[in-house]
């Protein structure tokens, strides 16, 4: 059987949505056991938490289901990669230094499979999004990260999880449309490839839906959705993308 390399994000694992988190989180894990015996390797491409901020020695409790998986899977010799999007930034060494997985906070261009796959996040890219991008910028600040760590982890974690909070629900409603000239991450690979070499496909998440759209120069734009209501995830064998979908009927792609 040919192996395949799984692709997934938005876990928003800390938040209830459809399912409460730990109901959530023990679905993941399902999906990770049965994707175990085919992957070849796994990349989260962020938001995997819904607010995370790693002290020295303290990280946030909870998740303990998901990170005894992660441990099953690095010890079976399953390769993970790690992108932080925007409610876990700061995601500093915990997962390179108990795990042995990279973790990335820039888009990176790989060859997986023989097709060249450019993967982010994908929160900042593209147009649009002006305040966030000035709030990114003043959370990567390195003496704002010095200053926050400074908190108690008791005060400064609950501040993250409101942060967090009130962001999605501005967010909320604009995650239920779809049209091309408001999705910013798709306008941002749509120029992209006009500027560099082909690129096979731009595989992001951020955007909490599963879509799949052509672009001019015969690749693909792959949005991976989430795991609050769609459960979706991309996969690709034989270096053909698919999007796939984990327990629910909730199956729709946009922009095909």
């Amino acid at each position: 059987m040919p192996k395949q390399t799984y692709f997934a994000s938005d876990f928003h694992l800390g938040v209830a949505a459809a399912d409460d988190s730990i109901t959530r989180e023990q679905k993941i894990v399902r999906w990770m056991d049965q994707i175990a015996d085919s992957a070849e390797a796994i990349y989260l491409l962020g938001d995997v938490f819904d607010y995370w901020f790693e002290y020295n020695s303290v990280i946030p409790k909870g998740f303990s289901r998901l990170f005894g998986k992660i441990r099953e899977l690095r010890d079976a010799g399953i390769p993970m990669y790690y992108f932080t999007g925007n409610h876990d930034m700061w995601m500093f060494r915990y997962m390179e230094d108990e795990y042995g997985i990279p973790i990335y906070r820039e888009p990176i261009v790989r060859n997986i499979q023989g097709k060249k796959v450019f993967l982010a996040h994908g929160d900042g890219l593209g147009p649009g999004d002006y305040g966030y991008k000035v709030i990114k910028k003043v959370f990567n600040n390195g003496l704002c990260k010095w200053l926050y760590a400074r908190i108690h982890p008791n005060t400064g974690l609950w501040i993250m999880k409101q942060f967090s909070h009130s962001s999605r629900i501005m967010t909320n409603e604009e995650e239920k449309n779809f049209k091309v000239e408001k999705e910013w991450t798709l306008q941002y690979a749509q120029d992209h490839v006009k500027t560099t070499e082909n690129i096979d496909y731009y595989i992001m998440g951020h955007r909490h839906l599963p879509i799949q759209y052509q672009l001019a120069n015969g690749g693909e734009y792959i949005n991976i959705g989430d795991w609050l209501h769609h459960y979706s995830f991309g996969k690709m064998e034989n270096g053909k993308l698919s999007i796939e979908f984990f327990e629910t009927d909730n199956q729709k792609i946009y922009g095909k």
